[in-house]
């Protein structure tokens, strides 16, 4: 009887303890406790209102211009990112799906906030791994910080033990209609049921005579 007791005690406490570290690992991660930067800066500026230059996955030339005339999704993260981006990137893949055909009248793009090891070749692997309508933007260092204070984007570089690093950064979707406007900014974590009606109104403003 003291035995089971023991043991019953003992599952108690590591189950507790499994608990306390779920709940520490949320509240540093996703929780109140998740570094400032990994959350909305601010509100961004029109497209059109941004002057930035840069290169997508495929080495072309590209700027907020690039971006007129269609609905368009952006996302700033990098490709060393353990958790945050892969996910996000997953997300929209899932919400592309979700559109089927319309996705092809949708712009999605990858800004990278670490240019250092972004490069273009790092960047056109990376997105491959992702639906193919997301496209991967890199630069310098100065070009980068030029376009994320277009778009309020904060970022920052976290060392880590032995040289390394990681970064901390805006993790919100920015969802702008085809004028350039801003339209929403999805979060982080957002069900594709809440996500998908949000891309469609922005689209549906892209089409003249609608919206």
């Amino acid at each position: 009887m003291m035995r089971r007791r023991a043991l019953l005690r003992y599952c108690a406490l590591g189950l507790g303890a499994l608990a306390a570290t779920l709940f520490v690992g949320w509240w540093q991660i996703d929780g109140p406790g998740a570094p400032e930067t990994a959350t909305a800066a601010g509100r961004p500026l029109p497209l059109t209102a941004m002057d930035f230059a840069l290169t997508d996955h495929e080495g072309q030339p590209v700027g907020p211009e690039t971006l007129l005339g269609r609905a368009s999704l952006v996302f700033f993260g990098f490709t060393w990112c353990p958790q945050v981006c892969p996910t996000t990137l997953a997300d929209i893949s899932h919400w592309l799906d979700g559109l089927g055909a319309e996705a092809e009248a949708l712009d999605v793009v990858l800004i990278t906030v670490d240019p250092e090891r972004d490069t273009v070749e790092t960047m056109s692997e990376y997105v491959g791994y992702f639906h193919s309508q997301i496209r991967g933007w890199t630069g310098s260092p100065p070009k980068i910080a030029r376009a994320a204070d277009g778009f309020r984007v904060r970022y920052e570089k976290v060392p880590l033990d032995g040289g390394d690093y990681t970064m901390n950064h805006t993790a919100g979707v920015f969802l702008f209609d085809a004028t350039g406007a801003l339209v929403s900014i999805i979060d982080y974590h957002e069900p594709r049921e809440f996500a998908l009606p949000k891309i469609r109104r922005a689209m549906e403003r892209s089409v003249p005579g609608t919206g």
